[in-house]
């Protein structure tokens, strides 16, 4: 038999020993108590049966619900129904032996109430790879000027959306929202203009092994205002959440300037040619337009569905602000049955660092993004 590893750091201890006075012996002494109680506290604890007192006063899932149907609980809950438990006097309140807990009049997700806390948080600090397993195929995706990572697509449709429920795109570029639904098990829809980037989205949906979606080319004015079209997409499925990143004003149409040119060079890099981008738009005309594609595509949503939008502000320009996030909240809480109902701020922190503005200003490098959330009422 192996001899017993020491719990106690003798190299430190012997090597303290040698250093010490006649003085230091109580003081090592007292460490070398407290070292040793704080590993036997340890051992003693991983030691001990997990214990879940909520769970134990519970009652059978089975016994309560004999009926119920199987199909709208979350596969994370299926997966441990013979051991699942009902808690509180309302019988709402599922747990699993691990303590996780599930609302079954939870209308919105399928998400654990710690999942629910920790998602709702504000600010979402990243730094998501660009190379390996873990890119998600962005050697693939990043013909795009800004493709979204599908990881953080991935937790915005699990917090708006239950599992196999639709999503909706009309600015796909090459799709973080469809393979974000792809990998969390719900169905979506996307659309573009640029057949190139449908066609990147193809092939990473390939290499990422998930499921391909259906992706529709042209214009997304004139899709959501076809309701042949729309029918033929979407078939009879209402829309759970509309997940989009469109392209701002006429921002990456304008030739660069400053460290910028180093990044993209000094000439324009519009998403397409055509006039009906929203990327080669004014800022005024893209905010009226993007105004009517959310009053468009709301009648194909289910009631209390979500339009979730990506924005990034220009720099300020003179008594410009260039807020075009506080713009895009003025403008669609002008829609009729639209609420806005507050934001969360994304910091890329793989996001390159230039000097602008050196040495003459301040010129902030705008790392983050925000992503706006807007629930049709009715």
């Amino acid at each position: 038999m192996a001899a017993r590893k020491s719990v106690l750091n003798t190299e430190v201890i012997e090597r303290k020993l040698s250093e010490a006075g006649i003085s230091d012996i109580e003081a090592i002494i007292k460490e070398i108590e407290a070292q040793v109680n704080k590993t036997v506290k340890q051992k003693i604890k991983e030691a001990q049966p997990y214990v879940n007192e909520a769970y134990d006063n519970g009652e059978s899932f089975l016994d309560i619900y004999p009926d119920y149907d199987l199909k709208k609980l979350p596969n994370w809950v299926i997966e441990k129904i013979d051991t699942a438990r009902v808690i509180g006097n309302s019988k709402q309140t599922v747990i699993l032996p691990d303590g996780r807990k599930y609302q079954l009049d939870n209308t919105l997700n399928h998400m654990a109430g710690g999942e629910w806390t920790y998602f709702i948080n504000s600010v979402i600090n990243t730094a998501y790879k660009t190379s390996g397993e873990d890119s998600f195929a962005h050697k693939i995706r990043k013909i795009h000027p800004t493709p979204k990572p599908p990881q953080l697509m991935r937790d915005i449709i699990q917090f708006f959306t239950k599992e196999n429920e639709l999503v909706f795109d009309y600015f796909m570029g090459v799709g973080g929202t469809l393979l974000g639904a792809g990998v969390c098990g719900r169905r979506a829809v996307g659309v573009d203009l640029n057949p190139v980037y449908i066609d990147a989205y193809k092939r990473a949906a390939n290499e990422i092994g998930v499921q391909e979606f259906e992706c529709v080319e042209g214009d997304c004015l004139e899709i959501l205002a076809d309701n042949e079209r729309m029918r033929n997409v979407l078939g009879n499925d209402e829309i759970s959440l509309v997940l989009i990143d469109p392209p701002y004003g006429n921002m990456m149409s304008r030739e660069k300037t400053g460290a910028d040119i180093k990044v993209y060079g000094n000439v324009a890099t519009p998403f397409t040619d055509s006039d009906k981008d929203f990327g080669n738009l004014e800022l005024d005309c893209f905010f009226d337009r993007l105004k009517e594609s959310v009053e468009r595509v709301m009648p194909y949503m289910k009631k209390r569905g979500h339009v979730v939008i990506f924005i990034k502000d220009l720099q300020p320009d003179g008594k410009n602000t260039n807020l075009l996030h506080a713009e895009i909240v003025d403008k669609l809480n002008e829609i009729q049955n639209l609420n806005y109902k507050g934001m969360k701020i994304w910091a890329d922190q793989t996001a390159k660092l230039f000097p602008y503005g050196y040495p003459f200003s301040f010129v902030a490098n705008q790392i983050h993004q925000y992503i706006l959330v807007f629930r049709k009422e009715k």
